[in-house]
């Protein structure tokens, strides 16, 4: 199988020796071509290249999952198609929730040897992704999750604590959403966010609202966070928001969204949170968040701006994972 690698030399959780020990074992099994980014962007830019002249089968990305969110909009610039190569994903990040959503181990040297055990075994998956038009933006994929308000906010407040020199850990997270909270209090009783979705009453004063494409949300560290337990790659979108954020409500949010659930009977997931400050919608194709004020938005931890209109499609069976 021909495949391209796109490596992130500045992936949080690999080292250059780490990356030669992972690109001599791919290259056992594979006539691998290897291509380390070099701006932001890149990824998508070597992705798109590979999957317009047909020069692989498999584009398999070594990084985060910004890296992975790039490699996956290359690939589908024009669109799903019986085409478009393959994905594959060495998690190299601080966080990579959507390896770990498809089951792949956290640590880089035994996802490869996941990847390597699914190539022999010509194991594949169909999933389903998220789309994400906005003005002033192209349409923008994404494989697990986007959000508008509060905690596209935070996602500002760490990138920029990153441009800085400060490490992406947890503990960052962590502290930036205390510190947003404490300075967003204007919009925590009432916020300017409103949902529509055809068919159904508009939903107004969300002071956040998160769209997901899968479940868990994300991990704080090794424990995952459920606001849509649902979600899926096998249904369309799940919709969470919160309308007011006091701090008992947020804290009792907080513990909700935190605690573990075990599978029910039948393999199903338990309820996610619950309250009467929540809104919560479960596989939902088309629908519009619409904000009274420019809010911050972000695709898959990719904070890109503040918009006040974002329109959201799930499309399923979108892209082929080895997995």
């Amino acid at each position: 199988m021909r495949a391209l690698l796109v490596v992130n030399p500045k992936a949080t959780t690999t080292s250059g020796r780490t990356r030669d020990v992972l690109i001599h074992a791919l290259r056992s099994d594979l006539k691998l071509d290897v291509a380390q980014t070099q701006y932001r962007g890149h990824a998508r830019d070597l992705a798109q290249q590979a999957a317009e002249d047909g020069s692989v089968d498999l584009v398999v990305a070594l990084g985060g999952d910004g890296t992975v969110n790039e490699v996956v909009n290359g690939l589908l610039t024009h669109g799903p198609g019986e085409r478009v190569p393959r994905l594959a994903v060495v998690p190299g990040g601080s966080t990579n929730v959507f390896a770990r959503a498809l089951g792949l181990p956290n640590d880089p040297v035994e996802a490869t040897g996941a990847l390597l055990d699914a190539l022999a075994g010509r194991r594949e998956r169909a999933i389903g992704l998220g789309k994400a038009l906005t003005d002033g933006l192209p349409d923008r994929w994404f494989t697990f999750t986007a959000g508008l308000g509060f905690d596209a906010g935070v996602v500002g407040r760490v990138e920029h604590q990153r441009r800085a020199g400060r490490k992406s850990t947890h503990a960052l997270y962590v502290v930036e959403a205390l510190r947003h909270y404490i300075t967003e209090r204007e919009h925590r009783r009432s916020g300017p966010i409103s949902l529509e979705i055809n068919g159904a009453d508009r939903v107004p004063g969300m002071v956040m609202a998160i769209v997901s494409n899968t479940s868990p949300w994300t991990f704080l560290g090794s424990r995952p966070v459920f606001p849509s337990p649902s979600a899926s790659f096998e249904t369309d979108l799940d919709i969470f928001g919160i309308t007011r954020m006091t701090a008992f409500r947020t804290a009792r949010t907080v513990r909700q969204i935190l605690r573990p659930l075990p599978a029910a009977e039948g393999g199903e997931r338990p309820p996610g949170p619950s309250g009467k400050h929540l809104v919560s919608y479960h596989d939902v194709r088309h629908f519009t968040l619409v904000s009274e004020e420019p809010a911050p938005f972000q695709v898959d931890g990719d904070h890109l701006g503040d918009r006040s209109r974002v329109s959201f499609t799930g499309v399923r069976r979108a892209l082929r994972v080895i997995v």
